[in-house]
């Protein structure tokens, strides 16, 4: 006796949504999670009677871009997967999640523009969403907000020492060294109103974004634990609505490999081996 777990969907749904009055650009690039039991014909006998075609699905993505209302990450993967419960009964329940796709105004003649702008994808903001139907009505059961992709330099204020030593250690201690980052930061809300930019509570990606960089220019850490530990601390205490957050980050300092005359210190670009740091934590 076998059991099985079904999904499929459609990735990198990328849309631009421009016009409309008082409305802003807005882009983001999607990805659509399906489950059922009901599609499990499709891959035992070859029955495709029940399955949404994951172009069906992309084509769905792009007209509800058109009709949803407002332009936050959380809000468009809610209002999608709201829309496709409702559309196609036969997903028993989804995970829709987005990648925004950043659109800074370039600077024209007369300062930043209204038409043009500059796309950029080095990091950006994402979200994920959870739909299950019950009661035949869709149902969002779990959502998460963050930001993907930081990189953060800083030529002071971090150390790492008094670490174990044995045979193989080669590192040496530093009291102070530049530090750099590449991190991915993750929070869910205690409250799902605000998980889904429905209440009160709502914070901004950016804004988040915003505060972790200050900390990280702030605070003079032991380690990147003693960092990620921190903002984490920090942004429990600023944000009570905020319910879990999670870390994920690589130490991509670069290596002293050279002094020069009147303190001159010279990097090169690390190893292409990174330390991984994770850490969850919960209200």
């Amino acid at each position: 006796m076998t059991s099985t777990e079904i999904s499929y969907g459609k990735a990198h749904v990328l849309f631009y949504r421009f016009g409309g009055r008082n409305v802003a650009p807005f882009a983001a690039s999607v990805d659509v999670d399906v489950f059922g039991k009901r599609f499990l014909a499709a891959y035992t006998e070859g029955d495709n009677r029940e399955v949404v075609a994951t172009d069906t699905m992309k084509n769905f993505v792009y007209a509800m871009a058109a009709e949803y209302p407002g332009n936050t990450l959380l809000g468009l993967c809610a209002f999608l997967g709201r829309r496709f419960i409702e559309t196609y009964p036969v997903m028993e329940a989804l995970r829709v999640s987005a990648r925004e796709v950043p659109l800074d105004a370039a600077a024209g003649e007369r300062g930043p523009s209204d038409v043009l702008f500059r796309s950029a994808r080095a990091d950006r903001a994402v979200a994920e969403v959870a739909v299950d139907v019950v009661d035949g009505k869709p149902h969002i059961t779990a959502a998460r907000s963050g930001w993907e992709g930081i990189a953060l330099v800083k030529t002071t204020g971090s150390s790492f020492a008094t670490f174990a030593r044995d045979d193989y250690t080669t590192l040496p201690e530093l009291a102070d060294r530049p530090l750099t980052i590449r991190m991915d930061v993750y929070w869910r809300y205690s409250d799902l109103k605000d998980g889904v930019a429905e209440g009160s509570g709502f914070l901004g990606p950016r804004a988040v974004r915003d505060e972790i960089e200050r900390i990280f220019h702030e605070f003079s850490s032991r380690s990147i634990q003693h960092l990620v530990h921190e903002i984490g601390a920090r942004l429990f205490a600023a944000h009570s609505q905020l319910g879990e957050i999670e870390f994920v980050a690589e130490n991509h300092t670069p290596d002293h490999v050279r002094d020069g005359a009147e303190g001159i210190r010279v990097f090169a670009e690390p190893r292409a081996t990174f330390g991984k740091i994770g850490l969850v934590m919960k209200r």
